[in-house]
């Protein structure tokens, strides 16, 4: 009886280590509570190649050629992201009505857009690159054939908040 007890007791002990998740960590509606991403100085100079890295291995299974960054397709994804977050909406016109094409040309860029896209959350980048390839507006444009180049930015406020921007070009 006693053996039979104490078997009880270090079952019991075993299922309640393995039980639930920290405290606050599951939302009423069940879900994980959405933690906040906080970029670092070592995360914004990785970013760019992670997210360069995953788009390519996507291109490549979908018979897309590869991408190479393009500091003046960042740079307009960098002033728009700013910009996005200002007026505080994800939208594709700057607040001086400026659209995708007058930002490439303000950076200097001399290419064609083939597409951007944004975004608003707390998501990672990679989180982020999920999320656009489960629409099929922005998967198009990410998967674009005719992209040869990519620049991405983001602006991430006080509270975690990122605002993204990918710019593609070729």
């Amino acid at each position: 009886m006693l053996r039979r007890n104490l078997l009880i007791g270090i079952a019991l002990g075993a299922l309640s280590a393995c039980s639930s998740a920290p405290r606050g960590a599951i939302g009423p509606d069940g879900l994980p509570v959405q933690q906040v991403y906080r970029i670092t100085e070592q995360d914004a100079a990785e970013i760019p190649f992670r997210v360069l890295d995953a788009l390519n291995t996507l291109r490549g299974a979908s018979g897309a050629g590869p991408l190479v960054l393009n500091a003046e397709l960042t740079a307009a994804a960098a002033t728009h992201s700013r910009d996005m977050a200002i007026q505080n909406r994800p939208w594709h016109f700057g607040s001086d009505g400026s659209s995708p094409v007058d930002r490439l040309r303000r950076v200097g860029y001399n290419g064609q857009l083939i597409g951007e896209v944004i975004s608003e959350t707390f998501e990672t980048e990679l989180e982020t690159l999920g999320a656009w390839m489960q629409k099929p507006d922005t998967r198009a444009v990410l998967l674009d054939p005719a992209a040869t180049q990519m620049g991405i930015s983001w602006l991430q406020e006080g509270g975690g908040k990122i605002w993204w921007t990918l710019v593609l070009g070729s």
